[in-house]
């Protein structure tokens, strides 16, 4: 004989089944079956990547005929894939976007005429060369044509000057304003008011330097910001890595912000950066430079050409316009290396009291490894992310 407690227990376990019937029975009815664990289901690693990326954790069958769902994923495409243009919509497109200010003039004539403009808003320009060419003395000047009213051709606003190393000076930038723009300059209280638009952050550490950026985020926004300078990058990123592998990892983190940054503001955000001796392995990347590989060459003494930019391959990816300051032959260069606007350019330039000049208007158009090759005659002080050297200018 069963005892009553076992009895009532049997009659739940009955009334349980009965209920978990009825739910699935209803899911039938609705076209709704169980849900499934998608990391479950032995998918390839990369479609499972898709799905967790877009926080999908689930699947579930739908009692719909496979006619019915091609249909549906067809009208989903149509509606979510963005229409395709033109290349005569994408030319008015941009032609709207200049009228609207889209580049920072450099006042370089024949790098304004290559760049269609000057430094483009809403991507990253960098320049990069070796210690003491220039990039400071360019960044200096940038500054203080973003400050300038737009009656005298500025942006009328503010800059934001992350200055790693610290060499930036306030007296060099008032004789750059002063001597290259005399007519402004000379207006009473203008150097003063100039030299107040422009906002100097010093980070100690590559912590210091990621809470500036979330803080800018909201600066540009709050205080009229036309331009963030970034003084260097190589510099901030080796102070606390210097392990490749650490400070790739560091600085992916870094290269996603600044892009988003430059994007949701549409302002020109310039980065500078060092360079660094370019190993064997790493002297042909791509096919164009093929048929230099195998082949020895010979480099004068005291003539070092093989140097590339810092930081990797994947932020020279990241950056749109890439600017090479570089020295040979007794002169120094401004060399276009990188630009989807123009082809690769080089620009012969000095530096005087007013900043930088060119001497040439006309840039000399670069083919092969003379595009990427970065040369530094009489530049010794090169960054070595495996050493102690330091890299300046």
């Amino acid at each position: 004989m069963w005892s009553h407690d076992l009895f009532i227990r049997v009659l739940n376990l009955a009334g349980k089944k009965k209920k978990k019937k009825d739910t699935e029975r209803r899911r039938r009815r609705s076209g709704v079956m169980e849900k499934k664990l998608i990391k479950e289901m032995g998918l390839p690693k990369s479609i499972a990547n898709v799905f967790a990326a877009r926080n999908i954790t689930t699947a579930e069958l739908l009692d719909v005929g496979l006619a019915e769902v091609a249909s549906a994923v067809a009208r989903i495409s149509e509606i979510a894939c963005p229409p395709y243009q033109t290349v005569l919509s994408l030319m008015k497109q941009r032609i709207r976007k200049d009228n609207h200010g889209g580049h920072l003039p450099t006042r370089l004539k024949g790098l304004d005429k290559a760049l269609c403009g000057g430094i483009p808003f809403g991507v990253l320009t960098e320049l990069v060369g070796p210690a003491g060419i220039g990039k400071t003395q360019f960044c200096m000047k940038l500054s203080l044509l973003a400050s300038l009213p737009t009656s005298c051709g500025g942006l009328n606003g503010r800059v934001i000057y992350i200055d790693v190393e610290s060499k930036l000076t306030s007296r060099r930038i008032i004789e750059i304003g002063t001597e290259s723009l005399p007519e402004i300059f000379q207006i009473k209280g203008m150097a003063q008011e100039m030299a107040g638009r422009i906002l100097v952050l010093r980070p100690a550490s590559l912590h210091e330097f990621t809470e500036s950026l979330q803080q800018i985020k909201v600066s540009i926004f709050q205080h009229q910001v036309k331009l963030l300078v970034i003084d260097s990058m190589a510099a901030v990123v080796s102070r606390d890595y210097g392990h490749a592998a650490l400070r790739q990892h560091s600085l992916g983190w870094h290269i996603s912000f600044i892009k988003s940054l430059a994007e949701l503001s549409r302002i020109p955000v310039v980065v500078t950066n060092q360079v660094r001796s370019q190993s064997r392995d790493e002297a042909c990347h791509y096919s164009f430079q093929a048929q230099s590989r195998g082949k020895a060459t010979e480099v004068p003494a005291g003539y070092d050409s093989h140097l590339v930019a810092a930081l990797g391959i994947h932020w020279a990816h990241a950056v749109t316009i890439r600017l090479v300051l570089e020295a040979k032959s007794g002169e120094r260069f401004i060399k276009l290396a990188k630009s989807p606007i123009s082809p690769p350019l080089a620009f012969p330039f000095t530096i005087t009291s007013s900043g930088i000049s060119l001497l040439n208007d006309d840039g000399q158009e670069l083919r092969g490894t003379e595009i990427s090759t970065i040369h530094c005659q009489g530049h010794n002080d090169i960054i070595n992310f495996n050493g102690n050297g330091k890299g300046k200018g």
